[in-house]
């Protein structure tokens, strides 16, 4: 197992918590989210702010939706492409192009996109998927690579063609590898998206940067609490997903 195998996994083992117990664990951070802002006097004014919460909640997710899905289609094809062995000679310096791109700081992307798509939700949708693109592709690139020889010697020496080797044998092995790095990515990708407020495309930014050029914490955090829960609710509702899609023999805890 290399080093990039062990880290991918090490992702998926970090955050391995039973389902039912980080339900408890969700519960209980919203309770106390919402107790320690009724202990600062602050209740009050999130609630008054309720529509404004939900209308913003519904953009920000749009944007997370899109970017993270289309981040999560493209990703996975590049890293299936860049396994085959025609394409391995190209796939390092292409991971390295992509390692460039996110360690541009995000507001820079977001300028970067800005200057070429202009102002609104399309910009922001671009530099969020590019930011939420790498480690879906390298932990699908990584995931396949991994898989045992001796699985893909069978399937050849049971007449096996090629793409069925891919769909049917290396890709439902690779799949709690890929997986670590979609929970990994979209979780991120939720909680970077009020940074897209900044260039015109809504989210919950809108009250997270006027709460605090307006220095008033209540409408500051009626953007940063909820944000906050739609990601940690998006990590368990993939968690979930895991747990459906993979199969149970190639889960490293079963």
């Amino acid at each position: 197992m290399t080093k990039e195998m062990g880290a991918a996994i090490a992702v998926g083992r970090l955050s391995k918590v039973r389902l039912p117990v980080r339900g408890i664990v969700i519960a209980a951070a919203m309770a106390v989210a919402l107790l320690a802002a009724q202990a600062l006097g602050l209740l009050d004014d999130i609630i008054r702010r309720w529509d404004d919460i939900a209308f913003l909640s519904v953009q920000h997710m749009q944007l997370a939706a899109i970017s993270g899905g289309l981040a999560i289609l493209v990703g996975m094809v590049l890293g299936i492409v860049l396994s085959r062995r025609a394409c391995r000679k190209v796939a390092e310096p292409v991971m390295q192009a992509l390692n460039v791109g996110t360690t541009i700081p995000t507001l820079a992307v977001l300028a970067l996109s800005m200057s070429v798509l202009g102002i609104g939700a399309l910009p922001a949708i671009f530099a969020l998927w590019l930011m939420t693109l790498l480690p879906i592709v390298r932990n699908t690139y990584i995931g396949i690579l991994e898989v045992p020889p001796h699985l893909i010697e069978a399937a050849t020496g049971m007449g096996m063609r090629p793409w069925q080797i891919l769909w049917r044998v290396e890709v439902p092995n690779a799949l709690y590898v890929i997986f670590a790095g979609i929970r990994t990515a979209v979780t991120v990708n939720v909680g970077t998206v009020p940074l897209a407020f900044l260039i015109g495309a809504g989210g919950l930014g809108e009250l997270i940067f006027t709460g605090i050029d307006l220095s008033e914490p209540g409408m500051m955090l009626a953007g940063a609490i909820p944000t906050a829960m739609l990601a940690v609710i998006t990590d368990f509702v993939i968690a979930l997903v895991t747990r459906i899609v993979v199969p149970r023999g190639v889960m490293p805890e079963t």
